[in-house]
């Protein structure tokens, strides 16, 4: 009985476990300061156009770039450490914040998320 008891205990526990970790929706690994700004962004309302996030590789570092929620608003490229190093684009004039380094070899973006809330 003892025995029986004890499995049931720990399928339970297993059970609550699986159903409270949350699978991520990520398209490609992300540094969990990234995953947590994508949390930031879904504790927010749903932003339009919707918000996305890239991952940029370019001359050996990795950058994430976050698209923001409108208009005449920069959108920001941060660092794998989330440290924020330009803007690439947006604001007034659509050109950034002319603060971006001079990246030397063709930048690879791939999408890693967007936010699909309605």
């Amino acid at each position: 009985m003892k025995g029986k008891l004890t499995k049931i205990i720990v399928f339970i526990g297993i059970v609550v476990f699986a159903i409270n970790c949350k699978s991520s929706d990520l398209n490609i690994e992300a540094p969990i300061c990234i995953e947590n700004k994508i949390e930031e962004i879904l504790n927010k309302e749903v932003s339009n156009p919707p918000t996305q996030v890239w991952r940029w590789e370019v001359d050996g570092e990795t950058y994430y770039y976050v698209t923001s929620d409108c208009c005449d608003q920069l959108n920001i490229l941060y660092s794998k450490n989330c440290d924020i190093v330009c803007a690439p684009d947006g604001g007034f004039t659509g050109n950034g914040d002319g603060n971006c380094p001079d990246f030397n070899s063709k930048i690879i973006k791939s999408l890693i998320w967007v936010d699909d809330r309605e």
